[in-house]
């Protein structure tokens, strides 16, 4: 893959907006910084990425495609109530894989697992 400077600058926000972000959402953060940059050309660069193993594609959390930087192995959490997105650590369950296929026999090369649930911020504003 080329080096670009639009990839970059994606990339970086990418990495700066620990959120899990969309297309749109990246979209709109660069357009401050870069008028001149086009929708398509996120998505065409997101989709780069993604396949040259740089990031990491992350579909069914609402709905949307969502974009992850963070290639180590972790769950995601997706709060209810304000959308969020978090990392949940590998290691709350890092023989997940390996229960399945002692149990089912099924061999997984690939998974995406989401938890949801209410997020501390908003089970602090419930309570209040």
């Amino acid at each position: 893959m080329k080096y670009s400077k639009q990839r970059e600058l994606i990339l970086n926000t990418l990495k700066e907006h620990m959120v899990h972000p969309t297309a749109d959402y990246i979209y709109k953060v660069l357009k401050k910084e870069l008028p001149s940059i086009s929708l398509a050309t996120v998505y065409r660069n997101l989709n780069q990425l993604a396949e040259n193993g740089v990031i990491k594609k992350i579909e069914g959390l609402d709905g949307s495609l969502h974009f992850d930087h963070n290639l180590t192995n972790h769950y995601h959490f997706i709060c209810i109530k304000c959308n969020k997105v978090y990392d949940v650590p590998y290691d709350v369950a890092p023989d997940l894989a390996d229960k399945v296929f002692s149990q089912t026999g099924l061999i997984i090369e690939n998974y995406d697992i989401s938890f949801k649930g209410v997020c501390p911020e908003c089970h602090k504003k419930e309570c209040n």
